[in-house]
């Protein structure tokens, strides 16, 4: 397995995969160990929780420049990645024991309850998007649960994946609890096949999504699913435009454009879709590409140039269809995976911009006739992972997030980000189950009947 820079194109570093006799031991392992940690007492589980969490933070700096130069995530992003990655443990420490108490109910028996009881080994199949954050969301739920948890990373980010093993360890929780595995997506099933492995989440496109979901459904597994978005960002006609360009910008161009909920598909009342357009160019435009270990830089390359070329294949086809290009569009010249802010206006039904995942730094804009036909077009998309609506008037704004739009994490005045507090999943397409809260711990859990007569 080999990493390299987005930024260079050079090799970062090799990594030996994972044997098929290592992947057999590693679920045995793991199996042998959660047997005893199911029942250890959920303090002590908190107890380690809260160290890991303390040891990302004391790691923060080599984290951010591992994934800078793994998938060129900008290094100031980086940080605030690990800053999420310590809270949402901290969140777990902190909430597992509420979330796991039993409940009682009154069936006039002597005792009736639900008790939350681990299902086993959870196999998760992560995505290099978020490298820290993707794999953290769903590990800090499953081991305070009293789950074991392997994970099987994307290969360009293989070096985070070995930092996570690595610090989960020295937080103190038994050594093969959780495992990292070096694998490439052809040998999934290798670990998804084992009788010992119990469910299987994933992160990622739909057809990875598609591919886990029909093998782990023949094996009666249970399976959470976060896949891709294209996310409809509704600028009404009253809107505070100023706002909105600035928010669709942060969500457009965060980690490069390269987020499942970031802000592709920009829906504008006519009457003021001239303004906003010129609005967004200003702050797009405004935003610094360039080495994404320089704290100045706001947009690194993209994760591989592979990406890059299907991005501008996309914008091209798009433009051939009749969109126009009015900030960016060009690949730059020299070494790495670099892609400019791009804007393409015009954008209307049949082209690439419209139906497809856009993922990277370009933003569509599509153009409604007033209030109901953005909600037409916003629905109009097999995918249903987040949305937002600007206006002024915030009650609007909460009756059409909540009753119209089609998606499983709708914004009013801001942009779609995540929180460990809130559950967070899509609809469609988008997959199914979510992650974080209450609920997503409860995706891996045996909600369990006990009565006593």
């Amino acid at each position: 397995m080999i990493s390299v820079s987005p930024t260079t194109g050079e090799t970062i570093a090799e990594y030996a995969e994972t044997t098929p006799d290592q992947v057999t031991q590693a679920i045995v392992r793991a199996h042998e160990l959660q047997q005893t940690w199911a029942h250890t007492d959920l303090s002590d589980r908190s107890v380690l929780m809260e160290a890991f969490a303390a040891i990302l933070e004391r790691n923060r700096e080599d984290l951010a420049t591992l994934m800078a130069d793994e998938m060129g995530k900008p290094i100031t992003q980086g940080r605030a990645e690990v800053d999420k990655c310590a809270w949402v443990c901290r969140y777990y420490a902190q909430e597992a024991a509420t979330i796991l108490a039993d409940v009682s109910i009154d069936t006039g028996r002597a005792s009736s309850y639900i008790a939350h009881r681990p299902l086993g080994i959870i196999l998760a199949i992560m995505p290099w998007n978020f490298p820290l954050w993707q794999v953290i969301r769903f590990l800090a739920p499953a081991l305070m649960a009293g789950n074991a948890a392997l994970l099987k990373h994307a290969s360009n980010v293989t070096g985070c994946a070995i930092a996570i093993d690595k610090m989960v360890v020295e937080a103190g929780f038994p050594d093969g609890l959780f495992r990292a595995l070096v694998l490439p997506s052809s040998r999934v099933q290798e670990a998804l096949d084992h009788p010992f492995v119990a469910a299987a989440t994933l992160t990622g496109s739909d057809a990875a999504g598609r591919s886990v979901a029909s093998r782990a459904g023949g094996l009666l597994k249970k399976t959470v699913l976060e896949l891709g978005g294209s996310d409809p960002y509704l600028i009404l006609a009253d809107a505070d435009l100023d706002l909105a360009a600035t928010a669709c910008s942060t969500g457009r161009l965060i980690n490069g454009g390269q987020s499942c909920v970031a802000a592709k598909r920009l829906i504008v009342d006519r009457t003021v879709v001239d303004e906003f357009t010129a609005k967004l160019i200003d702050v797009m435009s405004s935003y610094k590409v360039g080495d994404p270990r320089d704290d100045a830089t706001m947009v690194g390359p993209m994760a591989r140039v592979d990406l890059r070329a299907e991005l501008q294949n996309q914008v091209a086809r798009s433009v051939a269809s009749g969109a126009r290009v009015v900030l960016g569009g060009d690949v730059p010249e020299g070494a790495g995976a670099f892609y400019p802010p791009t804007i393409l206006t015009d954008v209307v039904p049949g082209m690439a911009a419209y139906h497809e995942e856009i993922f990277g730094p370009v933003a569509s804009i599509i153009t409604a006739d007033d209030e109901a036909d953005a909600i037409r077009i916003a629905n109009d998309s097999d995918f249903g992972l987040g949305a937002a609506v600007f206006t002024r008037d915030v009650e609007r704004g909460e009756r059409i997030a909540r009753d119209y739009l089609e998606a499983g994490t709708c914004f009013v005045n801001g942009f779609v980000g995540s929180d460990p507090r809130l559950p967070f999943g899509g609809i469609k397409t988008s997959g199914y189950g979510r992650e974080l809260s209450h609920i997503g711990m409860q995706e891996f859990l045996n909600i369990k009947t006990v009565v006593v007569n």
